[in-house]
């Protein structure tokens, strides 16, 4: 099969479902293959990083959106993404990320821990109400969804009570990050985008009215104080801060535990070591990647892998294969949490390095000690079903038996031991 043919497969319902065969047909080309006129699909993961660090390559301007989607401001979903920092080159992209970079910084995420645990728990108490008698629950539903957007709403903050609307108007939103999407799929996305362009409205004019301590407020003061941020930047980045604050997050829960479920004797020694949840968050992050591949379009011609990369290339960079790359990671399909990892490039790299990445691991390490160790019963329960999305590779539902609830513990322990293997 050659690479146009092997792309075409990963581009199926089928290679969406499970991509890891294709990479491989595709790796076996080299690391960097074309795949169509003026089109490549990089799966190395010393290209995919050079290539994210070079400033030679761009994500997609207004210039070649009018070149490819003339239409493409009529679209509420795509001219949304256009103007948020996701689809943003320098310097506008660096002016917009300044913005709202004092709300990731460590020390910040940090001092969120005992937020997070707290949240975790009343979600676990919970699934271990509605679980009573082994009754299955949608882990979905009830837990990876939940935590991370509690977590973005606080920082924003948007009121507990509309957190519920959120996730089918992301889901929906979302379709425009696939490389491939049907006019139908733009219609739904167009419609994702346009509630939560409207949530926010209304949101914004609240905070002029009354200010409060959080990261919608800083914004708006951004806007209203000159020319830091327009108006459209202003509405467009809150949505992406919303979305992007949950949909890794969700994905990364969904598909890290699972994974756990699938390997009993690493999961139990997570349950003896909560201390080492940081290596294990690495390593499923790396092992199936919330996020599976990002884009960039060539500036001026330039070679990676040994191939020519004309102006104007578009570039797929595979993130999930690049995680896989044996070069990097010695048998990249067994899931090790005790292998000698290097930073996997679930979150990117470069100047669009995913800005939530330290609060997302923080929220998957808190999420896998507290189930594990609270539910220590926790399986799966009949068949998950897997979202049909290539570029965020989570699942629909994932149905579980909870078992007995215990006690609250402490999860503090110090990093360092070396943890026993199964």
């Amino acid at each position: 099969m050659d690479p146009a043919e092997t792309f075409a497969t990963l581009m199926s319902p089928e290679g969406r479902l499970d991509p890891y065969p294709a990479y491989e047909r595709l790796r076996a080309h080299g690391p960097v293959v074309q795949t169509g006129p003026g089109v490549y699909a990089v799966t190395g993961y010393p290209e995919v990083d050079e290539l994210l660090r070079d400033p030679r390559m761009r994500v997609s301007d207004d210039k070649w959106r009018d070149m490819m989607l003339p239409q493409w401001r009529d679209s509420p979903a795509l001219s949304t993404i256009a103007r948020s920092m996701l689809e943003t080159n320098p310097p506008d992209h660096s002016r917009m990320r300044r913005l709202a970079a004092g709300a990731f910084t460590p020390r910040r995420i940090a001092a969120m821990r005992d937020v997070v645990a707290a949240q975790a728990d009343e979600l676990i108490e919970a699934m271990a109400s509605a679980g009573r008698g082994g009754r299955p629950v949608d882990f979905m539903a009830d837990f990876a969804y939940p935590l991370p957007v509690a977590v973005i709403c606080a920082l924003l903050g948007v009121p507990a009570a509309d957190r519920p609307l959120f996730r089918r108007w992301a889901a929906d939103l979302t379709g425009v990050l696939e490389p491939e999407i049907t006019w139908d799929e733009l219609v739904v996305a167009d419609a994702g985008a346009t509630e939560l362009v409207g949530y926010f409205t209304e949101l914004v004019a609240a905070r002029r009215r009354r200010p409060a301590d959080d990261l919608t407020t800083a914004l708006v003061q951004a806007h209203d104080a000159g020319d830091r941020l327009t108006g459209d930047e202003l509405l467009a980045n809150l949505v992406v801060l919303l979305v992007a604050g949950f949909e890794t997050t969700t994905n990364l829960l969904g598909n890290g535990l699972a994974v756990l479920l699938a390997h009993r004797g690493a999961a139990d020694v997570l349950r003896r070591h909560p201390e080492h949840a940081p290596a294990y968050v690495d390593e499923l992050l790396r092992y199936d990647s919330p996020v599976q591949l990002t884009s960039r379009t060539s500036s001026e011609t330039l070679r990676a892998g040994g191939v020519e990369l004309p102006a104007g290339s578009w570039v797929l960079l595979l993130l999930g294969a690049a995680n896989r790359d044996a070069r990097r990671y010695p048998d990249p399909a067994r899931f090790d949490p005790w292998r000698a990892l290097l930073s996997p490039l679930s979150f990117g790299a470069g100047p669009h390095y995913c800005l939530g990445a330290g609060l997302a691991r923080l929220e998957g390490q808190v999420a896998f000690t507290r189930l594990l160790r609270r539910l220590p019963a926790l399986a799966l329960s009949g068949t998950p079903r897997r979202r049909s999305r290539l570029t965020l590779r989570g699942y629909e539902t994932l149905p579980v038996t909870v078992g007995e609830l215990a006690p609250v513990a402490d999860h503090g322990a110090p990093v360092g031991a070396t943890p026993d293997t199964p």
